[in-house]
């Protein structure tokens, strides 16, 4: 009987090594002022992650934080518009409209992200992801689609370092370095090492809940507690996260 070497579906988790010369986790509750949290947030963790791959049939569930090199802050101003353009704007005067604001962000982070790619059943999926499968796959498509692909395609990308949007750490023009790091590959070294430091981070955001509303999702906060540099990050369904 000839063995199959079809691939099986596990709950994998995957790792990209991220850095970049400026961040901004920016707390909600500062108005004002753009003032960046301690480290990266799961929500800025799980968007490097989309930004490499992303499909209605998966979501990104970010499991531990590593933080690579010592946190550092520095205060800039930026110039920014006060106004949002909407759908129906016919542009903003940037000149009568701009702002100078303070922003108190990170300097040269390095963290290592970790998160599970989790399969969304048809049946689990929201009505919008449902009308977007029926009406838009093709019968190929939807014959075609299984978790094990997703994760083969992003092992891929992940490899080459491919993206659909450039990622970024916390703000847009925050641009990042990535890399994949193969977990499976016992001759890859972890490096560097996580920092040596402990702190309690206090309440911080955790994401923003669409399976909730899509349009208008509230917010989720977590208590992160850095050991030796590593974030544990508990699961969107536990109790630690506060909604």
């Amino acid at each position: 009987m000839e063995e199959s070497n079809k691939k099986i579906y596990t709950d994998k988790e995957y790792c990209l090594h991220v850095w970049g010369p400026f961040a901004c986790f920016t707390r909600p509750e500062m108005k004002v002022e753009r003032v960046s949290y301690d480290v990266i947030t799961p929500s800025a963790a799980r968007a490097i992650f989309q930004a490499i791959f992303w499909k209605p049939a998966i979501r990104w569930e970010v499991t531990k934080i590593e933080v690579l090199a010592p946190i550092k802050r520095f205060a800039i101003k930026r110039n920014e518009v006060a106004s949002i353009m909407g759908k129906g704007s016919k542009g903003i005067d940037i000149t009568a409209d701009r702002r100078q604001r303070a922003s108190y962000i990170l300097r040269d982070v390095d963290y290592r992200i970790y998160a599970k790619m989790i399969y969304i059943p048809l049946k689990n999926r929201s009505l919008e992801c449902k009308k977007h499968y029926k009406d838009v796959y093709t019968d190929d498509e939807r014959a075609a689609e299984n978790p094990v692909k997703y994760q083969e395609i992003f092992e891929r990308r992940a490899n080459k370092g491919q993206c659909f949007t450039m990622p970024y750490l916390g703000c847009r023009e925050f641009a990042c370095s990535f890399e994949y790091v193969d977990l499976d590959d016992p001759k890859i070294p972890l490096e560097p090492k996580p920092i040596q430091e402990s702190r309690d981070l206090s309440i911080m955001l955790y994401d923003m809940d669409f399976e909730e509303d899509e349009k208008c999702p509230p917010a989720m906060f977590y208590h992160p507690e850095m050991v030796n540099g590593v974030i544990i990050v508990p699961p969107r369904d536990s109790n630690e996260i506060l909604r």
